[in-house]
This record gives C-alpha cells, structure tokens and sequence, in this order.
C-alpha cells in the first residue's frame, strides 16, 4: 500500500505552465535549496532551469516536466506541506484515511485535546476539525504525536498498516504548520521593525543624517526608537488592536499576501485572547496602527532628543543658532524650527514622531 498520490489532482506544469500549482512547486525548490528567485507563479527560464537539475539531483529524467514520478520523488521530500490549496480533508483522503479512520481521528482529537466544543465525529474533516487539531497541537506541542498515536484504535493502525507510522508523521507536521499560523504573541518576531537610519528612504535619509549630525555636534543626546516598520508589522498590529477592540470579527480580517497568519482560533474567546496577547506583544495601546503611513513608507523617524540648554546647532543653511529650554525636542518648538530647515518635520502631537512633512 502507498500514499494516494490521485487525491492530490496534481497538474503537469512545464515551461509556460502559471498558476498556484507553478508557486507550490517554486516555494519547494526554495526549500531544497534551489535558487529560484523570487515565487512569481510563473514557470520560465529560471524554473525550468531549477527544475531539471532538481530532477538530476534527484536520479530522475531531467525533462522539466513536473508530472507525476517528479512529484512522487518531491513528496518523500515535503513537498506535501507546499501543495497548493491543501486542506486536512485532501491530505486525509493521501494518507488513506477513510470515513472510519477519520472517525477515529476526531475522536481520539477530542480526547487528546479534550475540545470543548468537542468535534462532530462524521467523518467529515471540515474546517471545524481542522481547527480542532491545531488546537490539540496549540495544548500539547511536542506531545501531539506520542498521544495521539496512544489513542487511535488498532483498527485504524491495523487498516492503514504500513502507511500508518510515515502518514502520522506527516500529519503531526501538518497540524505543527497549522497551530504555527496561528495569531498569538509569537508574531511580533516575524517582519521587525527598524531603528536603523540606513533603513529610511533617500533622500529622506540624508536629510535626517545631516540633522542628526548638527544635534551630536551640538552636544545632543539621541536615542532612535523606531524608522522603517514593515507594512506586514503594520497590517498585524492594526488588526490586532481592532480585533481586541472587537471592531472586527477574527474571520473578517483580510488577508495580506506575504503574511501567513491565521485569525481564527477553534474558538472565538481563543481567537480574542489571541489578539490581546499580540497586542501587550507589540506594546500598543488602543489606537490602530496605520496600515499605510510615513513609517511604512521609511519617510519617518521616532527618536528621544535631549540637551543641557542652551544649545547651539547649525541649521540647515549654515547658521548657528541658539536652543533653549525645555532640553527635550518634543516640546521645544525651537529645535522643530531647526529640522524643517532640514527637511524633517516635527509633528506636534506624537512627542517622538518626525518626518518628511510632518505627518
């Protein structure tokens, strides 16, 4: 007995082929190491090119024809986890799960997990279940597979025989992938953001550099706290707050390409909670992030400026003038003078905030 390589409906791609089937392939070869270039869904030169040296890597013909002994050879390999529009009912159906293996899933799922709302045991391996399991994974982590192994049914192990140790295998790393997607304080690692100067735009850039340089030669003191934010940093934090604010229900949230979060928990208190946790994560209050904005655009700077007053600084057309008190550049309107001549523009507001109009 074998996987059910059919329950996948794999297309045939080759040179010219385009699609989500041409991406899952390219985002593989990245897997394996391959220097694809960016995953445009296209199937050019350079995929072409990839391709056939995988298939020589790999002891097959290298035609670049992915068809079915390359795909067979690219799933012993995880390709599995790329296939395009996977859901848990189509890799069931591959590692030959039937309406009674599956049965013994949610079954042993709810057990394992111990789910409330506990699964609906019909066999059908919906979103509901699929969520289930991420949830048991999101309780046990590491210990998913060993219990759940300990509670499925010798009949199931008996009628998949020799598909069953490899297929939980595969399982467990499905459910693993799911409960990673998942919203929840761990996102703040992914997409930081910058507190570089380097990382502004030009010639925005050079025009904060120049400024920053008169405030050092004039013996100020400077802390940056924040310049370029990753629009995918932006996109999570604003839902995030709005979510916690409830002004947005977790399946309403829409998705951005590039940011593989997954909103929607097995249930909705678990969904809240999830957004709450990312929002004492990233350390914002109340207030959505923009989803567009200077920062985004890395035409903003925020950064603490202090100085003993008075201070003397060399505007942007070469005068020196005199800064007096307070010694703090978010209340002095003074210094706000000296950046605009600059270029960069204090906005009044937001203590820490300038940028290249004042927004």
């Amino acid at each position: 007995m074998a996987f059910n390589i059919n329950a996948l409906n794999l297309p045939t791609i080759q040179r010219g082929s385009t699609g989500a089937a041409v991406g899952a392939w390219q985002r593989f070869l990245q897997d394996q190491n391959f220097a694809i270039g960016a995953v445009d869904n296209g199937f050019g030169n350079v995929t072409d090119k990839v391709t056939r040296d995988y298939q020589q890597k790999s002891g097959l013909v290298a035609d670049g024809v992915v068809g079915r002994g390359t795909y067979v050879k690219a799933l012993s390999q995880g390709f599995i986890y790329r296939v395009a529009n996977l859901t848990a009912a189509t890799l069931l159906r591959y590692l030959n799960y039937g309406i009674a293996e599956t049965q013994d899933l949610q079954r042993s799922l709810n057990a394992i997990g111990r789910l409330n709302p506990p699964l609906t045991i019909d066999g059908n391996f919906g979103l509901g279940s699929t969520k289930g399991m991420s949830e048991a994974y999101k309780i046990l982590d590491v210990n998913f597979r060993p219990r759940l192994d300990a509670q499925l049914s010798t009949q199931t192990k008996q009628r998949l025989g020799a598909d069953y140790a490899p297929g939980l295998a595969i399982l467990t790393e499905y459910a693993r992938r799911q409960r990673s997607r998942l919203s929840g304080a761990q996102w703040v690692r992914f997409f930081p953001a910058s507190s570089s100067i380097d990382d502004l735009a030009s010639p925005f850039r050079q025009r904060v550099r120049a400024f920053e340089k008169a405030l050092r030669d004039g013996g100020a003191s400077i802390t940056v706290v924040n310049t370029y934010r990753p629009p995918q940093r932006a996109y999570m934090m604003h839902y995030a707050v709005q979510l916690n604010n409830r002004d947005i229900a977790p399946w309403d949230v829409p998705p951005m390409v590039g940011v593989d979060i997954d909103w929607v928990h097995y249930t909705d208190a678990a969904s809240y909670q999830a957004a709450r946790d990312m929002v004492n994560a990233f350390d914002i209050g109340s207030n959505p992030a923009a989803l567009v904005s200077r920062h985004t655009q890395a035409l903003a700077i925020d950064w603490i400026v202090t100085w003993k007053p008075p201070m003397r600084i060399r505007n942007g057309n070469g005068q020196t003038v005199t800064i007096g008190a307070p010694g703090e550049a978010y209340d002095n309107a003074d210094l706000w003078q000296v950046g605009a001549s600059y270029g960069v523009y204090k906005l009044e507001y937001d203590p820490p905030h300038w940028s290249v109009d004042g927004f």
